[in-house]
């Protein structure tokens, strides 16, 4: 007993000691680069080397009134020379203090928010050191739409590829960096980053977009085509660019639904497009493919570096966007009547893949982009619930899949049989856009729906769930701790982030 005892008192002593040490450490703590000696070379005299070859090379006319650039991030041997152009006429702004580049995570589900690194200092590459603006960082950490998600940062080429080039092109040069990686974002997330960081743009500040354009091959999922493989890309690409030369963010994002066109930062592009001040041009700088220089136009990835010309001071505020058609009466009974016809059509082993398969034209209120949930109960007890929050596609595909799966994919409970069939009662959950609120004490009992996250878990309540249960707002928040697989009292943890939505809500 002693002996544990012991133990603990010592663990609990060396995690005080570390805390002390990590305060002394944050006057200067180091974002480290995680890819060095992979995507890009670790030798700090070859990596320069290479990177002011590009520098060098490239070909653009120099404007100081350049305020932001799009750029793409793939290792160096492939984007290098088209990412340089842009970097190269960031370089002509010579009164830059401060740029912020704005990435993506690939790999990390991160839905509505955006990553920023908190407790760091500086970010260091082979090439040297940069600070970070730990003011503007902290500033921008008040919103709720930004947390610190170290993971986001770890082997993520969207926004280390931009630093040492970066670096690179303002050698010699007094600048901080911040460095924003985005999460898979909604049209009013877009919305709200755009405003959060166009507050930034303070005419001694540059954007760096990141993103890749097509992704084209059997690697990628994507062949809409099979023949003049390097002109249908130029092609495919050029209708992306103009969107944005245009600063058409919702033509672009339009575009890119419609072609399929595979734009990894579709989402950097989106918010820079809500940025732009209401007098500015913009101009295509380079464009390059992988397939130009491997060879291989098989498997191809494109590359564009755009830059933006003007004010570039005062970014406009993001339009509001009008409010949805509202469902109708006969749009819930249409809607309720698709719910139950394809669980009807999945009991008998052919499951519809859309509504049209079920004699259904959906209204331009169905088609709207909505998160929605399809709850069954029997005798008032819950017999499957499944949904998605996000607003991604047509309510009633949203509609149809989720009525399949709340019947027959609950891992809750077993399938749906032909027998209960008859008795189940069915229920909507039409959702709005969910956004992030700052603490569980803006959540409303009745009226929120709301997600919990936390030490990379989570856990969602509809609106519905509290009042139907009698539940007051700490009991809720325990409840939903408890699904997320946490303890009761998670959600009184700081770490905790919030996010709500709400719903039209409507069953047979």
């Amino acid at each position: 007993m002693n002996r544990n005892l012991g133990l603990v008192l010592y663990l609990l002593l060396a995690a005080g000691a570390c805390a002390r040490e990590e305060e002394v450490d944050m006057k200067k703590a180091i974002l480290e680069s995680t890819l060095a000696g992979s995507w890009y070379d670790a030798d700090p005299v070859r990596l320069r080397s290479e990177l002011e070859g590009y520098l060098r090379s490239a070909k653009v006319e120099e404007d100081p009134t350049l305020f932001a650039v799009i750029v793409p991030h793939a290792g160096y041997a492939y984007s290098g020379p088209c990412a340089a152009a842009g970097m190269k006429a960031l370089a002509a702004r010579t009164d830059l203090e401060r740029v912020v580049v704005v990435g993506f995570s690939h790999r990390i589900h991160m839905p509505g928010r955006a990553s920023l690194p908190s407790r760091e200092t500086h970010y260091r590459s082979p090439i040297g050191e940069t600070p970070l603006d730990t003011e503007a960082i902290a500033g921008l950490m008040k919103n709720p739409l930004f947390t610190d998600r170290p993971e986001t940062r770890r082997g993520e080429n969207s926004v280390e590829l931009q630093l040492p080039l970066l670096q690179a092109a303002l050698a010699g040069r007094e600048w901080k960096l911040v460095p924003v990686t985005l999460g898979q974002l909604d049209d009013d997330a877009r919305g709200q980053a755009a405003a959060a960081l166009g507050g930034l743009m303070d005419g001694r500040t540059a954007l760096v977009a990141s993103s890749d354009f097509t992704h084209y091959g059997p690697n990628f999922g994507y062949v809409p085509f099979r023949t003049n493989v390097e002109a249908n890309l130029r092609k495919l690409d050029g209708g992306a660019v103009e969107k944005i030369l245009a600063g058409d963010a919702d033509g672009f994002a339009a575009y890119c639904d419609r072609t399929g066109a595979t734009i990894c930062g579709q989402d950097p592009i989106g918010v820079l497009l809500r940025m732009l001040p209401e007098k500015f041009k913009a101009r295509e700088l380079a464009h390059d493919t992988s397939g130009r220089s491997t060879g291989d136009w098989e498997n191809s990835v494109s590359y564009e570096s755009i830059g933006f010309y003007g004010a570039g001071k005062a970014a406009k505020k993001p339009e509001a966007k009008a409010e949805g058609r509202e469902l109708s009466d006969d749009d819930k009974k249409i809607l309720l009547s698709l719910a139950r016809k394809a669980i009807a059509q999945a009991l008998k082993g052919k499951a519809p893949s859309d509504p049209e398969d079920l004699g259904v034209e959906p209204t331009p209120a169905m088609k709207q982009k909505m998160g929605g949930f399809v709850t069954l109960t029997t005798g008032g007890e819950l017999r499957g619930c499944i949904g998605e929050i996000f607003p991604r596609r047509a309510l009633a595909d949203v509609v149809l899949d989720h009525a399949i799966d709340a019947a027959f994919n609950d891992p809750r409970f077993s399938p749906l049989t032909a027998k209960e069939f008859p008795g189940i009662h069915i229920e909507i959950s039409a959702l709005t856009p969910p956004v992030p609120v700052a603490s569980y004490r803006d959540i409303e009992i009745g009226r929120h729906g709301m997600v919990i996250e936390l030490g990379g878990r989570s856990a969602v309540f509809l609106p519905q769930v509290a009042p139907e249960q009698g539940w007051d707002l700490a009991t809720t928040l325990t409840h939903l701790s408890y699904k997320a697989g946490l303890s009761g009292d998670a959600w009184k943890d700081p770490r905790a982030r919030f996010t709500v939505f709400e719903a039209v809500i409507f069953h047979e």
